[in-house]
């Protein structure tokens, strides 16, 4: 995990022009979904439960957020990623809008995400015990082990 968040700061301080980045810390808060555009590129999505490092009224503060990963990344995510999984993310935050069926503009706000990495193993968020794997991006070239 450190390797991750070392690479991502050391980006963003050598090329100050990038200005959408971010890293996270969560737990998935269900399993992803898996669904293909109508040309057939994968596409993850699922939601990030993130503690806030403050509590509000003695409770620990949590985010929800909407997470996407897309190709060779989302399917890896479909397979290896389960309800419960400790990871660290890294991409950029998007927005977006649409129409729904009653004529009302939607806005979405969601990370795109562009490298996975384990926390903890996974048998420690489910009973199934599965190999470890970390570094996942969907820049890489092969699989991610």
């Amino acid at each position: 995990m450190r390797g991750l968040l070392r690479e991502g700061i050391q980006q963003v301080i050598e090329r100050k022009k990038i200005m959408n980045k971010v890293i996270l810390i969560g737990r998935l808060c269900a399993d992803p979904e898996i669904r293909y555009t109508q040309n057939n590129k994968p596409v993850a999505s699922y939601r990030l439960a993130v503690d806030r490092q403050y509590k509000q009224d003695g409770q620990p503060t949590t985010d929800f957020l909407n997470c996407v990963a897309w190709n060779r990344s989302a399917e890896f995510v479909s397979k290896n990623l389960v309800k419960g999984t400790k990871i660290a993310i890294e991409g950029r935050i998007q927005t977006r809008n649409y129409e729904d069926k009653d004529g009302k503009t939607v806005y979405v706000t969601e990370i795109v995400v562009d490298h996975h990495e384990f926390c903890e193993r996974r048998a420690a968020a489910t009973e199934g015990a599965a190999p470890e794997y970390s570094d996942v991006s969907d820049a890489d070239d092969g699989l991610p082990f």
